[in-house]
């Protein structure tokens, strides 16, 4: 099992935000964790994370109880996180934000590198020189992800993966990560698009007010499809 968090608790300050949350993701798994905004699924990542202090629970990571351990030393084991808004370095270039976070772990036969990177995102290098503040918010999302690729993950975390794209520059991301899971990666997708993450994923969570409220595979998710879309409805 590559990540398994068991009865997960946690929350800003004394403000508890996270109730008793369950979820795994096996070797080369894609798992997806939906919901409405706000239902504590970012939440849920930067616990795991160790970027917000956990209440309760117990997370492993590649067998490594990881429940106490502080976020450089969780990222350090293999986790690499693509978070929501990007977080682009704005004043250096593309290129120097992906040297930026290379790191020599070897994450199967093919490690990750910078001209790996550009291959399968061949718009960033065309764009390499550019200065991070002044790439499109497409241009900055496949960064992000090629970013966290050069820390060579056991695990890769997308929080709001094509959130605010352009339908185009969607279709690639999805397309990228489908090139991804042919790699044996474990991935884990927090997003809300079904129709195309049924195609993708393994298994889906589902969250509402802080609890995991369905749980399946993509096949469930065909036999269940009402719901599930009651869940995610505004």
């Amino acid at each position: 099992m590559t990540l398994s968090v068991q009865r997960l608790s946690g929350g800003y300050g004394a403000n508890r935000v996270l109730f008793d949350v369950d979820l795994s993701i096996g070797e080369g798994e894609v798992v997806c964790l939906m919901g409405r905004n706000g239902m504590g699924k970012t939440t849920t990542v930067h616990s795991i994370l160790g970027l917000l202090p956990k209440k309760g629970g117990n997370v492993t990571f590649q067998g490594v109880d990881i429940t106490g351990l502080a976020a450089d030393q969780i990222a350090r084991l293999g986790v690499g996180l693509v978070p929501e808004g990007r977080h682009i370095f704005p004043n250096l270039s593309l290129h120097e934000n992906l040297m930026a976070t290379a790191a020599s772990r070897t994450a199967g036969a093919a490690p990750w590198t910078v001209d790996r990177v550009y291959e399968i995102f061949p718009k960033l290098h065309e764009r390499r020189l550019a200065a991070g503040n002044l790439l499109s918010g497409g241009e900055q999302q496949m960064l992000a992800i090629g970013r966290a690729l050069m820390t060579n993950p056991r695990l890769l975390i997308l929080d709001e993966a094509t959130e605010g794209l352009a339908p185009l520059i969607r279709e690639q991301i999805w397309r990228c990560l489908a090139d991804l899971r042919r790699t044996g990666l474990a991935i884990l997708i927090v997003d809300k698009h079904l129709k195309k993450l049924v195609h993708l994923a393994d298994r889906f969570y589902v969250m509402e007010r802080g609890r995991i409220k369905w749980t399946g595979t993509a096949k469930d998710v065909e036999s269940d499809l009402e719901r599930i879309s009651g869940l995610m409805a505004v």
